[in-house]
C-alpha cells in the first residue's frame, strides 16, 4: 500500500474473528513501516492494535473495526487507529482503564497497556450502544 502520497490515506480492517486480529496488525505494521516508523514504534503499535482487535472479538458482540489514517504533522508522521463497535459498551470506563481489572478472566492489561503505547488515546462507551477509541502514535 503506498501512502505516503496521501497524508489521509485509510485503510479499514473488519474485525469479528481472531484471525482478523493478526491482519489488522499486519495492516497497521505495514502502514507504520511505510511511513518510516522505528521498529520500537512499529512494535507498539502492532501490539496496541492487535489489544484493541482483542477486544473487538472478545468483547463487541458482532466485532467491529479497525480503521487507520495516515497524519502527517511538520516533519513528523503519525497513525490514528479507530476501533469501533456496536457491542454492550463498558458500563464503567474507569475500571476498565485500570491494570488488572477484566470482565472475561484476562490480565486487564489491554486497554490501559493500549493506552500507555501510544502517545495519545481516548474512549468513549455507553452501555447498549458500543465503545470508540481513538489512539495515535507519532513518528
Amino acid at each position: 500500500m503506498n501512502t505516503l502520497g496521501d497524508p489521509t490515506a485509510v485503510a479499514e480492517v473488519p474485525v469479528s474473528g481472531e484471525c482478523d486480529i493478526s491482519r489488522a496488525r499486519v495492516v497497521a505494521a505495514g502502514l507504520a513501516a511505510e511511513a518510516g516508523f522505528s521498529r520500537a514504534a512499529i512494535y507498539r503499535l502492532a501490539t496496541a492494535v492487535s489489544e484493541l482487535s482483542t477486544n473487538l472479538v472478545f468483547h463487541a458482540s458482532a466485532g467491529g473495526t479497525i480503521r487507520l489514517t495516515l497524519l502527517k504533522r511538520g516533519p513528523s508522521w503519525g497513525i490514528e487507529v479507530t476501533a469501533e463497535d456496536k457491542g454492550p459498551g463498558i458500563a464503567d470506563v474507569e475500571l476498565a482503564m485500570r491494570d488488572g481489572y477484566s470482565t472475561n478472566g484476562g490480565l486487564g492489561s489491554g486497554l490501559p497497556g493500549c493506552r500507555r503505547l501510544m502517545d495519545e488515546f481516548q474512549i468513549a462507551s455507553e452501555v447498549g450502544r458500543g465503545t470508540t477509541v481513538v489512539a495515535r502514535i507519532w513518528s
